[in-house]
């Protein structure tokens, strides 16, 4: 008796749109193309813009090419931009580990939510400039000046993130695990933890963005180094193309870092993410 042949089984149409080889590059290609001719649009306006007003008020791209050159060669520049870069990572990873921690804490215990809520308002009513004031009296000309400021502009929005993100803990894993004899501390590791994780990512990409431009305006009021201290001396002194050189390369550095650092990042550590739902 013949073996009957058996034909392989068809593939299931489950009415999804299939991926186009190549159309992710395609993609990717015409929105930088896109983005290249918005900053080439920019640019042709700023030089317009310019041609009519005096250089103190609104200096050239030229002009402010020629001041970020000399301000690069200078002995202090490298310097200026890794002080300020330290301050603002130093309080934001302060701030992310207090958001975190303390917003997981408050999530997994009702009680301690509703007893902080009120406190957590007054936190983030109070502008960065008062923070600022108040940490000038308290760490005078230092670091810590910037530092707390950053971590007092961080830290709520991280908190209010994660705290709000454990609301979205399915309760029947959090019960499956009591039910399992799981310590407190297992199930914020191992249930609170990787479900807030997105959640914190958005809000921290966020909050670091904050936490930049508040670092200028404590730099100002209690630093003696630093980009801030470097854009208050040049403003003194109507040095308007060193202004826009300083804070362009700050908008650089921001935009390498989100596009090399924390995008990729965050695309690895939650690719299961996209792959369950293309699943």
């Amino acid at each position: 008796m013949s073996a009957v042949p058996v034909s392989p089984a068809a593939p299931v149409d489950d009415g999804r749109p299939k991926p186009v080889p190549g159309a992710a590059r395609d993609r990717r290609l015409k929105l930088a193309a896109l983005r290249l001719a918005l900053l080439v649009a920019l640019l042709a306006i700023w030089q317009v813009a310019s041609l009519g007003a005096p250089p103190f008020v609104l200096p050239s791209p030229m002009r402010v090419w020629e001041a970020w050159t000399t301000l690069v060669a200078s002995p202090t520049f490298w310097k200026d931009l890794g002080v300020t870069f330290e301050r603002i990572v130093t309080g934001f990873a302060l701030a992310a580990i207090f958001g975190v921690v303390v917003g997981l804490v408050l999530g997994a215990s009702k009680t301690l939510g509703e007893f902080f809520e009120p406190v957590l308002t007054l936190i983030t009513t109070v502008s960065s400039a008062i923070w600022a004031i108040f940490a000038l009296i308290w760490f005078g000309l230092s670091n810590w000046t910037t530092i707390f400021v950053v971590f007092m502009t961080a830290m709520p929005l991280i908190l209010t993130t994660v705290w709000q993100g454990t609301r979205t803990v399915n309760a029947d894993f959090v019960e499956l695990a009591r039910t399992f004899r799981m310590s407190q501390a297992q199930v914020l590791t191992k249930i609170y933890l990787p479900t807030i994780l997105p959640l914190f990512f958005s809000s921290a990409r966020l909050a670091f963005g904050f936490g930049a431009r508040v670092s200028l305006v404590a730099e100002t009021l209690g630093a003696s180094s630093g980009v801030g201290v470097r854009l208050k001396q040049a403003a003194d002194l109507l040095q308007t193309d060193q202004v826009f050189a300083w804070t362009l390369t700050l908008v650089a550095l921001m935009l390498a870092l989100e596009a090399l650092v924390l995008k990729p990042l965050e695309a690895r550590l939650f690719r299961w993410k996209k792959q369950a739902e293309a699943s």
